[in-house]
C-alpha cells in the first residue's frame, strides 16, 4: 500500500510545512494582508480549475500552496503580535497592575507556589486577552481556587525567565508553545477579589476530576498506588512521586502513566463489549457508535484533552463515521485526516512533545506492523498474540526512538521486557481502576477491593523499579541533535521501503540515507566549538568549566556539591557531546587564550602588579573594587551567583563609573570568555 497516493497525506504534510515555516520564518504584521490576498488568489485559481476534466500541474501546485498558506497564516494569527488587545503589548516591569483573570486549569506546583493557567480578561479596567501563568504562594493561600473562578489581583506582569546556563531546558519557550507569554506572582494579600465565573465544559470537567481525586484520597489506597490510578483513569499526574516517575521512564514504561491512545483503545473495546447488546435493537448500530464516541470524548475532556488522547478519540470518531455510512476506512488515511483536522484547529499542537510522539508511534505501528507480523507468523494463536505484542512495541519504539533521544537523551534498553510483561495486564488495571473510581465516587469502595488493587499496583511498581535499577541497560547522556533526528528518520523510512521490496532504486535510497546520516555526524562534530570557557550560573556556588575537544574540566571550590550529573553541568555535557569529564580545584589565577584571569574569592587577596584581562568575583569578598580596578586594570569584571546581590549592585555602580563592562551571571546568565 503506497500511502503517499492518498491526497489527505500530502495535504497534511504541506499544512505542517506551512506551520513550521511560519514558526521559524515569521513575517511582519504589515505583510499579513498581502499574504491573505495571495492565499485568496490561490484559492480562486483552485476553485475555478477544480472542475476541468484534464487537470494541469498548476492545479496541484495551487492546492498544495493553499494548504501551506493555511498552515502559515493559522500559526501567525495565533501570535500576540496579531492581537491588538493581547496583554504582552504592555511593558513587563515591576509596576503592579490591577488584573482580572479567569482560572483555566491547575498545573503541577513547585516547592513554594501553586500554579495555574489563567486567561487575562482586563488590565486596569481595559479589556485584554491572552493566557498567563499564575503563581500563588502556598503558605499565603487560605481559600482554594478552582477552574472557572474569576480573580482580581494587584501584581506586575513579569516575563518568564529564559535559562541562565547554556543548553538548559527553556521553560519560557515551552510556555510560548502553549500561548503563554508572561507570568504573575501573587499571594493572598495581593488577591483583591474572588468570585465564581461562568462555567465552561473543560472547567466543569476539571472540577469533577478534582472531586474524584479528593474521594480517592479518603480510601485505603496508598499514596503511590492512588497516584497511578489517577494517572491511568483520570489523566491526573500531579501526585506521582518524582522517583516513581523516573523509574517508569528508565524502564521504558512512562507511556503507561500518560493517558494516551493506548488507554483510549482499551476503553474503546470495554465500551464495545458493554454496549454490544444495543446493536440488536433497531438503529442499534447507529446508537452504539454514537454512545461510544460520546463516552470517549467525555473521557478525553475529563483527562484534560491532551494531544495523544485527542488524536486517538478523533481517529475513533472518524472510524465510527465511516462505519455508519458504510464507507471503507484506511488506518493511515484516518490517521492523517485526524492530523490535518487537529492542526487546522490548533497549529501549536505540532510543537507539543505528546502530539509528536503519539502520531509517530501510531504511524510506524500502522506502517511497519504488517511486516513484523509476516516475519513472526505462527500457526499457534498464543505465539501469534505474543509476537503481536512484541511487534507493536518494537514498531512504536522505532517510531519514537530518534525523537526520544533528542528530547530525553536516554534509551531504556529493557523496554521490550517491560512492555511484554506490563501491556497484557494494562487492560485489567484499567478496568479495575475504572471500577475503583466509580465505587469511590459513590463512597462505596470496600476496603478489601482497595487492598487487592494496592497489591496489584505494588507488584507493578516493584517490577518497574527492578527494571529501572538495571543501570547497565539504561543508556544516558546520549548526544542527539535535530539534524540527527531528521537523518535517522530518513534512514528508517528508506530501510523500511527496502525491506518491503528490494530493488535498485530503494537500495540506492538507503545508501544515500546512510551517507546523509554520516554527513550529519561529521557536521555535528565540527559545528561545536573546540575550546570553550564558561562561568556557569548556580546560586551560592562557583563553577567554571573548560572544554577542550571532547574533554571537559570543571573547576570548583572544595566544598561545592556540583558534579557531572547535577545542574547545570549534566545538560551542557550532553549537548556538546563530552567524552571525558574531570574535576579540579579552582585556581586563583590562570590563563585562557593568553589572557590572564583572576578569581577573587571571599579573602579578597589579589596580586599587586599583574596584567589581568578578566576579573571574576566570587563568594562576596569585602573589597574596594575601585582600588582593585585602578591597580589591575582589567578589561571586564564578572560576578557569579555566589555573591550577595547588595554587593553586586555596588560593584556594578563602580564599573559603570569606570566605564568598565560588568556582568552578573545571576541576572544575565552564564558567561563565556572569548
Amino acid at each position: 500500500m503506497r500511502f503517499i497516493n492518498f491526497a489527505i497525506v500530502r495535504f497534511s504534510i504541506f499544512l505542517a510545512l506551512g506551520i513550521l515555516t511560519s514558526r521559524f520564518y515569521p513575517i511582519s504584521v504589515f505583510l499579513l494582508p498581502y499574504l491573505l490576498a495571495l492565499l485568496f488568489g490561490v484559492f480562486l485559481f483552485w476553485f475555478f480549475a477544480r472542475n476541468q476534466l484534464i487537470q494541469k500541474v498548476f492545479f496541484g501546485i495551487a492546492t498544495y500552496l493553499s494548504f501551506f498558506a493555511i498552515g502559515y497564516v493559522s500559526y501567525q494569527m495565533r501570535l500576540p503580535e496579531f492581537e491588538a488587545e493581547h496583554y504582552s503589548h504592555l511593558e513587563f516591569d515591576d509596576t503592579p497592575e490591577i488584573i482580572q483573570l479567569k482560572i483555566e486549569q491547575p498545573i503541577k506546583p513547585d516547592k513554594f507556589n501553586l500554579k495555574y493557567f489563567a486567561t487575562v480578561l482586563a488590565v486596569n479596567g481595559s479589556p485584554k486577552k491572552g493566557k498567563i501563568l499564575l503563581n500563588i504562594s502556598k503558605d499565603s493561600l487560605q481559600k482554594s481556587i478552582i477552574p472557572d473562578d474569576i480573580i482580581l489581583v494587584y501584581a506586575p506582569i513579569l516575563e518568564i525567565p529564559k535559562p541562565l546556563n547554556p543548553h538548559q531546558f527553556d521553560y519560557s519557550e515551552y510556555m510560548r508553545s502553549m500561548e503563554i507569554y508572561g507570568q504573575l506572582r501573587v499571594s493572598e494579600k495581593t488577591i483583591l477579589k474572588t468570585r465564581k465565573g461562568t462555567s465552561t465544559l473543560l472547567g466543569t470537567a476539571q472540577n469533577f476530576r478534582a472531586s474524584l481525586v479528593e474521594k480517592l484520597q479518603k480510601t485505603k489506597l496508598k499514596t503511590d498506588e492512588r497516584a497511578i490510578i489517577q494517572a491511568l483513569v483520570l489523566g491526573e499526574k500531579r501526585d506521582i512521586d518524582k522517583n516513581l516517575y523516573n523509574d517508569y521512564a528508565a524502564a521504558g514504561a512512562v507511556h503507561i502513566l500518560a493517558v494516551s491512545g493506548l488507554h483510549v483503545g482499551i476503553l474503546y473495546f470495554i465500551f464495545v463489549f458493554l454496549f454490544k447488546i444495543i446493536t440488536r435493537w433497531k438503529y442499534g448500530i447507529f446508537l452504539h457508535s454514537v454512545i461510544i464516541v460520546v463516552l470517549l470524548w467525555g473521557f478525553a475532556v475529563l483527562s484534560g484533552l491532551s494531544p495523544s488522547v485527542t488524536r486517538a478519540v478523533t481517529m475513533f470518531t472518524f472510524f465510527a463515521m465511516a462505519k455508519l455510512i458504510n464507507r471503507e476506512s484506511n488506518s493511515l488515511n484516518t490517521l492523517f485526516l485526524s492530523f490535518l483536522t487537529l492542526l487546522i484547529i490548533n497549529p501549536l499542537w505540532l510543537f507539543k512533545v505528546g502530539f509528536q510522539f503519539s502520531y509517530l508511534a501510531v504511524f510506524f505501528i500502522v506502517w511497519l506492523l504488517p511486516i513484523f507480523l509476516k516475519i513472526g507468523y505462527s500457526k499457534y494463536k498464543l505465539l501469534r498474540n505474543a509476537w503481536g505484542i512484541v511487534s507493536v512495541t518494537i514498531c512504536a519504539q522505532i517510531g519514537v526512538f530518534p525523537l526520544s533521544l533528542y528530547y530525553f537523551h536516554q534509551f531504556p534498553g529493557l523496554f521490550l521486557i517491560t512492555n511484554i510483561v506490563v501491556l497484557p495486564f494494562l487492560a485489567i488495571l484499567m478496568c479495575g481502576g475504572i471500577l475503583i473510581v466509580l465505587l469511590a465516587s459513590l463512597n462505596s469502595l470496600p476496603d478489601w477491593l482497595a487492598e487487592v488493587y494496592n497489591y496489584l499496583l505494588e507488584a507493578l511498581n516493584d517490577f518497574i523499579h527492578f527494571i529501572a535499577s538495571q543501570d547497565a541497560f539504561l543508556l544516558k547522556g546520549i548526544h542527539f541533535s535535530a539534524f540527527k533526528v531528521v537523518g535517522f528518520y530518513l534512514l528508517i523510512i528508506a530501510m523500511a521501503f527496502l525491506f518491503k521490496k528490494v530493488n535498485y532504486k530503494r537500495l540506492m535510497a538507503s545508501l544515500v540515507a546512510i551517507s546523509l546520516l554520516i554527513a550529519v555526524y561529521i557536521y555535528d562534530e565540527f559545528r561545536i566549538p573546540w575550546n570553550e570557557l564558561w562561568i556557569f550560573q548556580k546560586s551560592k556556588h562557583t563553577s567554571i568549566g573548560y572544554k577542550n575537544g571532547k574533554n571537559f574540566i570543571l573547576f570548583k571550590k572544595d566544598s561545592a556539591t556540583i558534579h557531572s550529573d547535577s545542574y547545570p553541568i549534566h545538560s551542557y555535557k550532553t549537548a556538546i557531546n563530552i567524552s571525558n569529564y574531570s574535576e579540579d580545584v579552582l585556581p586563583k589565577i590562570f590563563q585562557y587564550k593568553k589572557k590572564n584571569i583572576l578569581v577573587l574569592d571571599s579573602l579578597g587577596l589579589f596580586p599587586k602588579k599583574k596584567n589581568i584581562h578578566t576579573l571574576i568575583i566570587t563568594n562576596s569578598p569585602r573589597i574596594n573594587l575601585n582600588r582593585i580596578i585602578d591597580s589591575l586594570k582589567p578589561t571586564q569584571v564578572i560576578a557569579d551567583g555566589s555573591n550577595y546581590f547588595s554587593y553586586v549592585n555596588q560593584w556594578e555602580k563602580t564599573c559603570k563609573l569606570k566605564k568598565l563592562p560588568f556582568y552578573h551571571t545571576a541576572k544575565q546568565g552564564a558567561f563565556s570568555i572569548k
